[in-house]
């Protein structure tokens, strides 16, 4: 018997909100949710959402790869191109909306066009934490 302060349990496939079902995902729905969001540059994206996306672009351009190898001579490339195009912008968006998670603008990621020195301020953008406060692009993702 239910008391009337406590509301009735939710049944198993409903949660009270999206953070809670992201407890529950693994690394392959991570990678859903990231092509759910192809073209979403707003927004944030927390660093599970980002680098579990980053981990199975590198598996897949790496499966791609040895599969040129394999059936292509090397110089041609048909999978490596196929996988590198299709998750363009996939990957654009997710690092826009990971900047926006740690309170950057998306534009930072041009950064990463000046030598050596770009691409580790990028990278220390990335793995830092998620901004607590609600910004510009909503509130925190975690």
């Amino acid at each position: 018997m239910l008391n009337k302060t406590t509301p009735p349990p939710l049944p198993k496939n409903m949660t009270t909100g999206n953070h809670n079902a992201e407890e529950n995902y693994g690394i392959i729905d991570w990678f859903k949710k990231c092509m759910r969001n192809y073209v979403n540059f707003s927004g944030r994206a927390r660093r599970k959402e980002f680098w579990y996306f980053a981990l199975v672009q590198v598996g897949l351009t790496v499966l791609a790869m040895i599969m040129d190898a394999i059936i292509f001579s090397a110089e041609t490339g048909l999978f490596y191109i196929v996988v590198a195009l299709g998750l363009f912008l996939p990957s654009l968006a997710v690092t826009i909306r990971r900047l926006h998670d740690t309170s950057h603008s998306g534009w930072w990621f041009l950064i990463s066009f000046i030598p050596l020195v770009g691409s580790i301020l990028l990278l220390v953008y990335l793995v830092r934490d998620t901004t607590p406060e609600t910004n510009q692009w909503g509130p925190p993702a975690k």
